[in-house]
């Protein structure tokens, strides 16, 4: 009431401008108002636009790589032999089922999967292409040792001429960086038909002690992803962004998203040897050895930060194999090796990758830490024995 006493006692023009003042104010208040809603409505509706076309783009992306390598994945059917124990300690043979992945790499049938797929009492292979075609003529090529940090076998179909097989187009693992899209493509719990899923790689380098239920194995320089990798994925393949095979799934954590996958590169010296010679042959050096790390070099008290210890041996497992290169090279127990030719060992460059690289027959330069002294010492690579 007091405002409008204070209105009637102005002149009419003096009112006629407050009039017209107020009323451009609640009209530019108003249009305001309703301009800014539209405008809020817009980059909503622009979110949303690109959010969906985020989520659309994603899919696509798996999808195209899910049929780009979905042809070169297979299952891998097991047959083994074991012998189980009644109550009273009586053995008997007992035959077991079971399945994984393979990646097909050549038109002539030779395939890479784990050997944790195909374990020592393998009594017969089968396989099952992603069409559902089964082939039953299927032979282990070969397998690395269960002590080998590379858990890597190769199987080979022995009739390949009414099959039409797509081989994968491996990639360059040296390339990869955190925070890279993959997929993994497998035989999820043994169902004999490929599954897709996808993630991150959300580390490197790792190191890490698998079980396949009833032996330990360890496992170097693995690729870490939150793609999952469910039973029956195993020697499957973890794909990149443009359909390569960049890794072999291997194993998976206890904990949720964290499983594991090695590194195409660490695999790619056997994968020259198995196509070229038909068998497989591993080069190997004879140590056995701890990775450096920064916990590792404080713990033990070691003069560097990065490269292979070389532990004392246990009743059980000798750090140098009687024989082998290393032995023959003069590598000693405690010895760190910190180069293989030039190339310093770190998390980048670990001693399984680089042996990968190398054959049988080929001599290396290893810079090693004795003590106090610098050496360089030359090993001639040999076959890893049967096991």
């Amino acid at each position: 009431m007091a405002v409008d006493k204070k209105t009637t006692n102005k002149k009419p023009n003096q009112t006629a401008k407050i009039l017209l003042v107020v009323m451009s104010a609640v009209v530019a208040g108003f249009f305001g108002g309703w301009f800014g809603s539209e405008a809020r409505t817009d980059l909503g509706e622009s979110q949303t636009s690109i959010q969906r076309e985020v989520i659309t783009n994603e899919g696509n992306l798996i999808n195209t790589i899910a049929k780009d390598v979905g042809p070169s994945v297979v299952s891998v059917n097991v047959q083994s032999v074991g012998i189980s124990r009644d109550f009273f300690g009586f053995g008997r043979e007992t035959e077991r089922s079971s399945a994984g992945t393979g990646v097909i790499l050549s038109k002539d049938g030779f395939i890479v999967t784990n050997r944790h797929v195909v374990p020592r009492d393998t009594s017969d292979v089968s396989i099952t292409l992603s069409d559902g075609t089964e082939v039953e003529d299927v032979e282990v090529v070969g397998r690395t040792n269960d002590s080998d940090p590379l858990d890597i076998a190769f199987l080979k179909i022995k009739d390949t001429k009414d099959l039409d097989l797509v081989p994968a187009n491996l990639g360059d693992s040296s390339k990869v960086e955190v925070g890279d899209r993959v997929v993994a493509i497998g035989n999820a719990l043994g169902q004999f038909q490929n599954t897709v899923t996808s993630g991150i790689i959300s580390g490197f380098g790792r190191d890490i002690q698998a079980s396949n239920g009833t032996d330990l194995e360890s496992l170097q320089n693995l690729f870490q992803t939150d793609a999952a990798i469910n039973g029956g994925n195993s020697g499957g393949p973890l794909v990149n962004a443009s359909s390569e095979v960049i890794a072999i799934n291997v194993a998976t954590a206890g904990a949720d998203n964290i499983s594991f996958a090695i590194p195409i590169n660490d695999v790619k010296g056997l994968i020259d040897t198995v196509l070229k010679e038909g068998e497989l042959v591993r080069p190997y050096l004879g140590i056995r050895y701890v990775p450096i790390t920064d916990d590792i070099a404080f713990e033990l008290d070691l003069p560097v930060k990065r490269g292979v210890y070389i532990p004392r041996s246990t009743e059980s497992q000798p750090s140098i194999i009687d024989g082998s290169p290393a032995q023959k090279a003069g590598l000693e127990e405690r010895d760190i090796i910190t180069e293989v030719d030039g190339v310093k060992l770190d998390e980048d460059n670990s001693l399984v990758s680089i042996l990968g690289k190398k054959s049988v027959g080929e001599e290396i330069e290893l810079k090693v830490i004795r003590g106090e002294e610098e050496l360089t010492l030359k090993a001639t690579l040999e076959a890893a024995p049967e096991q």
